[in-house]
């Protein structure tokens, strides 16, 4: 059954992406505030397609913790669920991702037109550090949201990496808070996985964090202490990896 829900979500998701991507990419010359309602509107359709097809339920602790300004998001990222959910959490935002994203034909004009990102070249470190700094000073400036996937990648279950320092700097830069948050999609949709699990993820929002009273690599240690503190509590797959480390010592 798991395989035959998977295939199912799978299709919904391909023939509504479509749809949407089809109808963004015609509607080019239309405002920006059509776009991003048609980006929200699809990510609450996906939530909507896994809980129903492959019984994937959401809990979000710490809604409290969202700021009333513009703010930097630092949020894990181990699968695509989190993408879609935090589209529809969080006030309008501007992702930072790898440029490549945006040459991919039809689905990555889309995300152009759709989300407007920050789109990076991960081999230039220090360009694409104030590429980050310069084109999210004026995101939030205009109102809109940051989010960055600190790490970079998706990353296994249970695992982490140092956090890249660009979303930390901006903030300092901008003099605005981080929000981070943790949550344990990974135990149910695996990197790379064709398998969506069921169960609930939970998504916990941490208290904004300030970004101008250390340096930036000091507020990514409190930010991804934090975020993997969180993860040792909501994750199954983070516990059980940390049970297996201490069974072995």
């Amino acid at each position: 059954m798991l395989l035959v829900r998977s295939l199912l979500f799978n299709a919904f998701g391909f023939l509504t992406i479509v749809v949407f991507a089809t109808v963004v990419l015609l509607a080019f010359w239309a405002p920006f505030r059509f776009h991003w309602w048609m980006c929200v509107t699809y990510c609450r359709l996906a939530l909507w397609g896994a809980r129903v097809i492959c019984g994937i339920r959401i809990k979000v602790e710490g809604a409290e913790n969202i700021p009333d300004e513009p703010s930097v998001i630092m949020i894990k990222h181990t699968s695509t669920l989190e993408t879609l959910w935090q589209v529809t959490a969080f006030p309008q935002t501007a992702w930072v991702i790898k440029r490549e994203i945006l040459f991919a034909p039809f689905f990555g004009w889309a995300i152009g037109l759709a989300l407007r990102p920050i789109a990076i070249n991960r081999g230039g470190r220090a360009a694409a550090v104030k590429q980050v700094i310069r084109k999210g000073r004026d995101r939030l400036a205009k109102g809109v949201w940051v989010t960055i996937f600190p790490e970079g990648t998706r990353m296994p279950p249970g695992e982490t990496r140092r956090y890249g320092v660009s979303g930390a700097a901006l903030a300092a830069k901008a003099e605005c808070r981080i929000v981070p948050v943790a949550h344990n999609s990974g135990d149910l949709w695996r990197r790379r996985s064709f398998v969506k699990r069921p169960g609930l993820v939970t998504f916990s929002i941490g208290p904004p964090i300030d970004a101008t009273t250390q340096s930036p690599k000091e507020t990514n240690v409190i930010v991804q202490d934090w975020v993997e503190t969180k993860m040792l509590e909501i994750s199954s797959v983070y516990q059980e990896k940390k049970a297996a480390e201490a069974a072995e010592q």
